[in-house]
């Protein structure tokens, strides 16, 4: 069953707050860390298994994956990341698993993740649809990462989103004559790249094996936060996880064991 989300704060910095968004999964993977991941429909190998890389170690840091879920990099985004740990922005009703080739991929995620639309149900992806959803898929991401991406592609009107929102965007290293959208981006300065996948992912915290349930609180303290932002935020429980042996406080900065 779809419901409306009321207002999510991350897209206040879109142009336009769109009217209406209808959603389907668990809202709560809003309120944790999250990264946008777009690119190629035909990705590279590489791409792929870069592209997959990336969207794993950011779950073992707490971090959810945005994408379109469309075919190529969003659909390996989307299973990197696992379908609880995912949302799928739809360029069509909320109805509407589009494209077909990934229906299940979609329908996972409805089910363990959370999928959202902005148009009604009944709504046939059309060629301006996408454009909106890439907005969308941009604005909710903390950063974006285009992982291959052509000159004047569908991925390359999202880093002018992301350009627009003041969004840090980065992309996988590519060989000349390769992804040549994202190698002009790090030509002109405006993305960074990814040389090594755990020291991107690590900008979000470090991997841990806790048991610390993933609520709220784990996340907060998956960012090394200073304690007087613990306890002003979550009162005595970092004392408490501190006895735990799940957190450690060390020069009035908290880290996860």
């Amino acid at each position: 069953m779809n419901r409306i989300i009321e207002k999510i704060e991350a897209l206040s910095v879109m142009k336009k707050y769109p009217q209406k968004l209808s959603y389907k999964g668990d809202l709560s993977l809003l309120e944790r860390p999250k990264v946008s991941i777009v690119g190629s429909r035909r990705p590279s190998s590489y791409t792929r298994q870069y592209t997959q890389d990336i969207a794993t170690a950011l779950v073992k840091r707490g971090v959810v994956t945005v994408s379109g879920a469309a075919m190529g990099v969003d659909a390996v985004a989307h299973l990197g990341a696992g379908m609880d740990n995912t949302i799928a922005v739809l360029p069509s009703g909320i109805d509407i698993r589009y494209p077909a080739v990934n229906r299940e991929l979609i329908a996972g995620i409805e089910a363990q993740g959370l999928t959202l639309s902005q148009f009604e149900e009944g709504f046939r992806a059309t060629s301006w649809s996408f454009v909106l959803r890439n907005e969308i898929v941009v604005a909710l991401g903390d950063v974006l990462v285009v992982t291959e991406a052509d000159e004047g592609s569908g991925s390359m009107r999202s880093v002018e989103y992301a350009l627009e929102m003041g969004k840090e965007i980065f992309v996988l290293s590519q060989r000349i004559g390769e992804s040549m959208g994202t190698n002009t981006l790090l030509r002109q300065g405006l993305a960074q790249p990814i040389y090594a996948i755990e020291d991107f992912a690590a900008r979000f915290g470090v991997e841990t094996a806790t048991a610390l349930p993933k609520d709220a609180f784990y996340y907060f303290c998956q960012q090394h936060p200073t304690l007087d932002s613990v306890v002003e935020a979550f009162g005595d429980r970092v004392y408490v996880a501190e006895l735990e042996g799940i957190v450690r406080i060390e020069g009035g900065i908290v880290s996860l064991v």
